[in-house]
């Protein structure tokens, strides 16, 4: 069916506008009558609006670009609370977090993944990066459809009302060349060239990009890498690979190839603009260098990272060398990214003692512009004319951000306000999400709550 066109206006009562916040601003945006996550353009923008114009929707609070989460698993979302009994390392959670892979199918996993996006409409998430390594049934057989579990993460952010960019993932190894383990053949395809033809038969649409991902050095062997680099390449596609996160991967790394996890990808041209690093955390100063000086990205996920102990990137200094920052919310243990933002800055506080490192819009650029690049969609992440119509309304009047002046909006959202705070999600030029309610999915804590007992059994 051909999509119909019309424009709508939306009047912010405060907007952020990449530097400022500005009173009075009104959106026309175009739509698309093909379904939420669909087209949806800004097409004008004007300030010194001092009363909403006849017919506009009418945004109360302080409107922000569209957040971007980076980094996701979704399936990671069942673990939240599991996981926090008693103690443990990285390495004893990943057995929890398989065991609950084990238990996917493509219709769990398309009920589990709705209701997470869903969750991250409502915490102004307007994209997501889907870090998507479970490609095959337990035991590692192809389903009849060899791409029914990315197909279900796809299909479940179009119900959502968020667009996604499926990092489709090489998963080859248990470690440096080792082969899978039990719990791992699910992941793998046996070697990149298989990887490539599977992932080559996804096929983009208005809501979904395809991007690829390197698991991890010690995932997929080094004499493989190329392959994952060069299908992203011809694709001009984003590549995104976990890196640094622990110190037993780079210990390993350097036993068996005489070089750190960031050497070892740009000597295998996996480094570059398209690409971003995932964690980044236990880099030495020849790393920092690399993935500056290549424009590589970092991708930093403090609540997970504090959650499990990683420890704290340097991402200063790799910002300092070039290298843009985004966020995401990985493992989910909360799914806020202005707590994410918040966290990057706090870390970095607690780390060196020292106030500032990065003011409120950086931040905000980190969450939104930056990451919709990182994710292959720059064209997000700004209010202005010819940018997606994707937006998200934080309100000035609740407990957390009641007080301070309107014009320190963008201090207030990142240093105060929550994902509870979030009144409305607009994807498209359409609300998703409209006075804190979703309007795709009815009832989200009932929808998680159902999607996890499903996982118990």
């Amino acid at each position: 069916m051909t999509p119909t066109h019309r424009t709508r206006t939306y009047w912010l009562e405060h907007a952020w506008l990449d530097t400022n916040v500005e009173p009075g601003v009104a959106l026309t945006v175009s739509t698309s009558g093909s379904g939420a996550g669909t087209g949806g353009r800004i097409t004008d923008v004007r300030t010194g609006v001092d009363s909403p114009p006849p017919g506009a929707e009418i945004l109360r609070g302080l409107t922000l670009p569209g957040l971007a989460n980076a980094h996701s698993h979704a399936f990671h979302r069942a673990l939240r609370g599991t996981v926090q009994v008693g103690s443990g390392t990285f390495w004893t959670w990943r057995e929890v977090m398989y065991s609950v892979a084990d238990r996917l199918t493509p219709e769990t996993y398309h009920q589990l993944a709705r209701a997470v996006y869903a969750e991250m409409a409502l915490a102004g998430i307007t994209a997501v990066g889907e870090f998507h390594y479970l490609h095959h049934a337990p035991g590692g057989t192809p389903y009849a459809d060899p791409n029914a579990m990315g197909e279900a993460l796809i299909e479940a952010a179009a119900e959502a009302g968020i667009r996604i960019t499926l990092l489709d993932t090489a998963y080859l190894s248990s470690g440096f060349g080792q082969p899978p383990s039990a719990h791992q053949l699910r992941f793998s395809d046996g070697d990149a060239d298989a990887w490539a033809e599977r992932c080559s038969l996804l096929k983009e649409r208005d809501h979904a990009r395809i991007g690829a991902a390197v698991h991890s050095v010690r995932a997929v062997p080094a004499d493989q890498l190329e392959t994952v680099a060069r299908w992203a390449e011809e694709r001009q596609a984003p590549l995104h690979v976990h890196l640094s996160e622990q110190t037993a991967e780079n210990e390993a790394c350097l036993e068996v190839h005489g070089c750190t996890p960031t050497q070892l990808l740009a000597l295998h041209g996996v480094l570059g603009p398209r690409t971003t690093g995932v964690h980044n955390t236990h880099l030495t100063a020849e790393d920092i260098s690399l993935i500056g000086g290549s424009g590589t990205g970092t991708c930093m996920c403090p609540t997970t990272e504090r959650d499990l102990a990683d420890g704290i990137g340097p991402a200063v200094a790799l910002q300092n060398e070039g290298s843009p920052l985004s966020l995401g919310s990985d493992s989910h243990a909360v799914i806020d990214l202005l707590e994410e933002a918040r966290a990057m800055e706090l870390n970095e506080r607690l780390r060196t003692r020292t106030r500032g490192h990065w003011t409120a819009a950086a931040l905000l650029r980190a969450a939104s512009a930056d990451g919709h690049a990182a994710l292959g969609n720059p064209d997000a992440g700004t209010l202005e004319a010819g940018s997606a119509a994707d937006f998200t309304t934080i309100a000035l009047d609740s407990v957390r951000t009641a007080g301070p002046v309107p014009r320190l909006g963008a201090e207030t959202a990142v240093f105060a306000a929550t994902a509870a705070d979030v009144r409305h999600t607009v994807v498209a030029g359409r609300h998703v999400v409209r006075d804190g309610a979703h309007t795709l999915v009815p009832d989200v804590p009932q929808a998680l709550a159902r999607a996890v007992a499903a996982l118990r059994a």
